[in-house]
């Protein structure tokens, strides 16, 4: 029963994709034309020809994180219970689960799709819905994906680094990545209205007490640097090459050391 129940999921992850999949192309042809580096437009193997304003949201999103999202950070960690916190977390990593499936697919990656799937199985069913990790005590963890992630797979260059508002450092090519996200979630053409925001409000709810929990490291980076704006880009550049595996960045940092995305 319980492979008949994967195998539907499965199948009806493929519908999804498959009559999404010309609009996928056509956006990956679109960021094939990302801005490519030209002779000595390259920093410190960072291509960002578009530093001045860059630096200018970069100074809009240190104000909004000093007088909004920190603050904010700071009561919901307060206010909310610990374990309370958690649940909530797992429920969001459990509904975004599908769109990461999709990417798994996408990139050929059947291993990962299928430990995704159980994985979601696992927390839907006997984690009440995702709030309780129970598929991680068997050892069944998230094999991350994302388009960004499936643009690099597919051949897409990098582009130019860009800090977008709110969000923070990216590049052309994630930053193409995070809006097909926002689409490749299977889940949010099956639930109506308000349900599919549920994972969304949970997502940033999520985000914002992670900002709490590496505030040492983020506010090291943003108020304690002499160029928060260099340091914050160098993080986030080796962070991601390291996520997917590009180039030497594996042996210059550790992501898990330092997590700064999205700040």
């Amino acid at each position: 029963m319980f492979k008949n129940l994967l195998l539907a999921g499965v199948v009806t992850l493929m519908t999804s994709i498959w009559t999404r999949f010309a609009l996928l192309l056509a956006l990956a042809a679109l960021v094939s034309g990302c801005a490519q580096p030209g002779s000595g437009q390259i920093e410190g193997d960072v291509f960002d020809p578009y530093e001045a304003n860059n630096r200018q949201t970069h100074e809009l999103n240190r104000a909004l994180d000093k007088v909004l999202v920190r603050p904010v950070g700071v009561g919901y960690t307060t206010i909310v219970p610990d374990d309370l916190e958690a649940s909530i977390g797992n429920f969001a990593s459990n509904l975004s689960l599908p769109s990461t499936i999709v990417n798994n697919l996408l990139q050929g990656n059947v291993e990962g799709a299928f430990r995704n799937s159980m994985r979601f199985v696992f927390n839907s069913t006997l984690g009440f819905g995702g709030l309780f990790d129970v598929a991680g005590d068997f050892e069944i963890n998230e094999i991350g994906g994302d388009f960004g992630q499936t643009l690099y797979v597919w051949g897409v260059p990098e582009g130019a680094y860009i800090e977008l508002p709110i969000v923070g450092p990216s590049t052309e090519r994630a930053a193409v990545g995070r809006a097909v996200d926002l689409f490749t979630n299977p889940l949010s053409y099956v639930l109506p209205n308000p349900d599919k925001y549920i994972g969304t409000a949970a997502g940033v709810a999520s985000k914002v007490g992670d900002r709490v929990r590496y505030a040492e490291t983020v506010d090291s980076v943003l108020y304690n640097s002499a160029d928060s704006y260099s340091q914050a880009r160098g993080i986030y550049m080796q962070n991601r090459r390291f996520q997917l595996g590009d180039g030497d960045a594996a042996e210059e940092i550790n992501p898990f050391d330092l997590n700064t995305e999205g700040f």
